[in-house]
């Protein structure tokens, strides 16, 4: 599906659904509304990272989680973690473990949000309409370059950092 014609669930505070809108409306209005962000691990520890196309509406061309999406009205968390785990970085039949979940608020661009986990040695291969580069990178390093440019990073890739892997390390 086209990302102009998707159709979310406008949330409210409490992450139930009290109407559906297009994905243009939801953005321009600042609805509350649901996204996933996936964490992707290799065996040595390392984290995939992604740098968002500059085609993406939001943030484009910042660094960010290893997947991440909106979803579809009707759309089931785990179920939206796994489709853009498979469209944007051709991974499949993983577990995924929820490790997070962040309230809508501003940092959020209002979404509700749920972070999953996994980790494979999987063969990654970027969907190119949506990610610009990718690559696995030390949660050291990544720390390193968030202390000296977090403009660099999603807003709500910073937050997961500061609230998840930060406290992991």
């Amino acid at each position: 599906m086209n990302e102009y014609n998707e159709i979310f669930d406008v949330v409210n505070a409490e992450d139930i659904v009290i109407g559906k809108a297009s994905r243009a409306y939801v953005h321009k209005n600042l609805l509350m509304h649901r996204s996933v962000h996936i964490l992707v691990f290799n065996s040595f520890g390392k984290l995939f990272l992604q740098k968002r196309s500059m085609l993406k509406d939001e943030s484009p061309g910042l660094w960010d989680t290893s997947a991440a999406g909106h979803l579809n009205s009707g759309e089931h968390y785990l179920d939206c973690a796994n489709r853009e785990l498979k469209e944007e970085l051709s991974i499949s039949g993983v577990d995924l473990n929820e490790i997070m979940i962040i309230p809508a608020q501003v940092v959020t661009f209002w979404e509700h949000v749920r972070v999953y986990k996994c980790i494979t040695d999987k063969k990654i291969c970027i969907d190119e309409n949506e990610i610009s580069e990718g690559r696995y990178i030390d949660i050291s390093k990544i720390k390193d370059f968030i202390q000296l440019k977090p403009s660099f990073f999603t807003p709500t890739f910073n937050y997961i950092f500061a609230n998840y892997i930060c406290k992991q390390c």
